[in-house]
C-alpha cells in the first residue's frame, strides 16, 4: 500500500472516530443549559439531577472530543503538508476563528460552569453554561465554514508565485452558501443525537429502576424531552438536506451521480432505495427505484435531466485533464443510504416512543426494550459518521474540489495534498499508533460513560445539596419565584453550613 492510501486511511480513522464525539458535544450542551435552566427557574429537584447528570456525561464527552480534536492538527501537519501548503491561508482564518474566539468562549465558560458552583452568584452560574454552549455552536460554524470552503472554494485567488490559494474576502469565506446550508444540517444531526442518547438512558433507567426511585420522574421527563427534540431535529434534518442535494446539484453534480450509482444521463432519474449487486462496476443493479425523485431533490423538477457518472467523466477530462474523476461508488452509495435509513429509523423510533408514553402511560418493559434501547442511541452517532463518509468521499479525487464559478486553479488533488517526504513506514506507524491510541481512548470514554450511567444521578449529587444556600440573592429581585427553600436564611449565608470549607473545595472538584 502507497503512503497516499496509508494517509487516507489514517485521516478517515482520526476523523471519523473524532465526529463521534462532536455532535453529542454540540447537541448536549443545549440541553444541560436547558435541565439548569429549569432548575433555576422552578427550584424542581429531579431539574437539578438531570443537571448534574447529564452534565457530567457532557464533560466526559468533551474531553474526549478536545483530545482527538488536537491530533487532527498534528494531522494535517505530518500528513498533509501540500494541501496544507496550498490552503492555509484561507482555511487557517476560520480555524483560527474557532480557536480564538468560539473555543475560548466554550473552554472558558465552561470551566467557570464546572467551578462555579456555590461560587458565583446563580443567574451568573446560569449564564455560563449557556455562554459555553453558545461557543460549542460557534465552533461548529468555523468548523463547517472551513471545509465547505473545500467543498466550494470562493472569497480567495490562486496566486501563481507562491502556488497557494490565497483569500481575498473573509466574509464571503463565512457566508459560502454551502456553508449556510450545511451548518443548519449539521447542528440539527447533533441535536437529534444528544435528544436519542438522554431519551436512551432516560429510558434505560426507567426500564430497570424500582417503581419508588426518586430519580423515575425526572428521568421521564429527560426522556419525552428528548424524544420531542429529536423529532424536532429530524424535521430540520430533512428540510436542510433537501437544501443540501439541490446545492451539490449545482456544485458538485458528480458527487450527485454517485450518491445515486447514476452511471448514465437520465431525464426525470428516479431515486434508488438499495441496489442488488455491484454499484460500482455495473450500472442497473439499482433496486426499488422511485420514479423522477432524484431530479425533484436535485432540481424541483421531476423531470429534470441528472448527468451520469461515466458522461461526467468524460466532460472532466475534457475540462481538468485525463485522469479518473469518479469518487468510489460503493463507498457513496451505500454511505449516503446508510446515513439516511439510521436518521429516519431514530425518527421513527421517537415517533413510536412518543406514542406508547402518552399521557402518562408506561414505557414498555420487555426484555427486548434494554438492546433496542441500546442500538437507538447508536444509530444517530452511525448515522452522523456515514454523512461525513459521504461528504468527503464524494468529493474524491478532490481535496479542494473546483468551483466553476471561481477561480478555477483553486483545485486540488487528493494525490498532490499528502505529504512529499511521506514514505509508506512512517505513515504506517503513525496510522498504527493513531489506531491504537484512539482504540485506548475508546475503551476509557465507554468504561466512564456507562460507569457514570450506572451510578446514576446519585453519583453527582454530594457536592451539592439541592437546598444549596450560596448565590441565591440575585434571584429574589429578577425572578419573582418562592424560594420556599429557603425560609430560614436571607441567601447570602448558610447559617447551618457555614463558610465552604476546604471538604467543600474538594467535593466540588471531585463532582467534576
Amino acid at each position: 500500500m502507497d503512503p497516499l492510501a496509508l494517509a487516507r486511511w489514517q485521516f478517515g480513522i482520526t476523523t471519523v472516530y473524532h465526529f463521534f464525539m462532536v455532535p453529542l458535544t454540540i447537541g448536549l450542551s443545549m440541553m444541560v443549559a436547558w435541565f439548569h435552566t429549569r432548575w433555576y427557574r422552578h427550584r424542581d429537584e429531579a431539574d437539578l439531577r438531570l443537571t448534574k447528570f447529564f452534565g457530567k456525561l457532557f464533560l466526559i464527552n468533551f474531553a474526549m472530543g478536545v483530545v482527538t480534536g488536537i491530533v487532527q492538527e498534528f494531522q494535517f501537519g505530518m500528513g498533509w503538508a501540500d494541501y496544507s501548503r496550498f490552503v492555509g491561508d484561507v482555511f487557517g482564518a476560520p480555524l483560527a476563528m474557532e480557536a480564538l474566539v468560539a473555543f475560548f468562549l466554550e473552554s472558558t465558560f465552561l470551566g467557570l460552569w464546572i467551578f462555579g458552583w456555590g461560587r458565583i452568584p446563580e443567574k451568573l452560574h446560569l449564564a455560563t453554561i449557556w455562554a459555553a454552549a453558545i461557543g460549542t455552536w460557534l465552533s461548529a460554524y468555523f468548523i463547517i465554514a472551513a471545509n465547505s470552503w473545500m467543498q466550494h472554494p470562493v472569497g480567495a485567488t490562486y496566486n501563481p508565485e507562491t502556488g497557494r490559494a490565497e483569500m481575498t474576502d473573509i466574509w464571503a469565506v463565512l457566508t459560502n452558501v454551502t456553508t449556510l446550508a450545511a451548518y443548519p444540517h449539521v447542528i440539527a444531526a447533533s441535536v437529534m443525537t444528544a435528544g436519542l442518547f438522554v431519551a436512551g438512558i432516560a429510558a434505560w433507567y426507567l426500564i430497570r429502576r424500582d417503581p419508588g426511585d426518586p430519580d423515575r420522574r425526572g428521568m421521564r421527563y429527560a426522556m419525552r424531552f428528548g424524544l420531542w427534540l429529536t423529532l424536532a431535529a429530524s424535521a430540520v434534518v430533512i428540510i436542510s438536506g433537501d437544501e443540501q442535494a439541490r446545492i451539490m446539484f449545482d456544485q458538485q453534480p458528480m458527487k450527485m451521480a454517485a450518491a445515486e450509482a447514476l452511471c448514465e444521463t437520465e431525464e426525470g432519474a428516479g431515486f434508488s432505495v438499495f441496489a442488488v449487486g455491484n454499484v460500482d462496476a455495473e450500472c442497473d443493479v439499482r433496486s426499488l427505484v422511485i420514479p423522477g425523485l432524484t431530479s425533484f431533490l436535485a432540481d424541483r423538477d421531476f423531470n429534470a435531466t441528472i448527468p451520469g457518472v461515466l458522461d461526467l467523466q468524460e466532460e472532466y477530462s475534457e475540462l481538468y485533464g485525463e485522469g479518473d474523476y469518479r469518487p468510489n461508488l460503493i463507498v457513496t452509495y451505500w454511505s449516503f443510504r446508510a446515513m439516511m435509513g439510521f436518521g429516519f429509523f431514530g425518527m421513527g423510533v421517537a415517533v413510536v416512543s412518543l406514542w406508547l408514553t402518552r399521557k402518562g402511560r408506561a414505557l414498555p418493559t420487555g426484555r427486548w426494550m434494554t438492546p433496542l434501547t441500546v442500538f437507538t442511541m447508536l444509530t444517530p452517532f452511525l448515522g452522523n459518521a456515514f454523512g461525513w463518509i459521504f461528504t468527503e468521499m464524494g468529493r474524491q479525487p478532490w481535496v479542494v474540489a473546483p468551483n466553476l464559478d471561481g477561480d478555477l486553479k483553486i483545485a486540488l488533488l487528493t494525490e498532490n495534498a499528502v505529504s512529499p517526504s511521506l514514505s509508506t513506514t512512517e505513515v504506517a506507524i503513525s496510522l498504527f499508533g493513531f489506531a491504537a491510541v484512539y482504540g485506548i481512548l475508546a475503551v476509557v470514554e465507554i468504561f466512564l460513560l456507562t460507569r457514570y450511567v450506572q451510578a446514576g444521578p446519585d453519583s453527582t449529587m454530594f457536592a451539592l445539596p439541592v437546598d444549596h444556600p450560596w448565590g441565591d440573592s440575585d434571584r429574589d429581585d429578577d425572578s419573582g419565584h418562592d424560594d420556599h427553600d429557603r425560609d430560614d436564611h436571607d441567601g447570602d449565608t448558610p447559617p447551618d453550613r457555614g463558610s465552604p470549607t476546604d471538604a467543600d473545595d474538594e467535593q466540588f472538584a471531585f463532582a467534576y
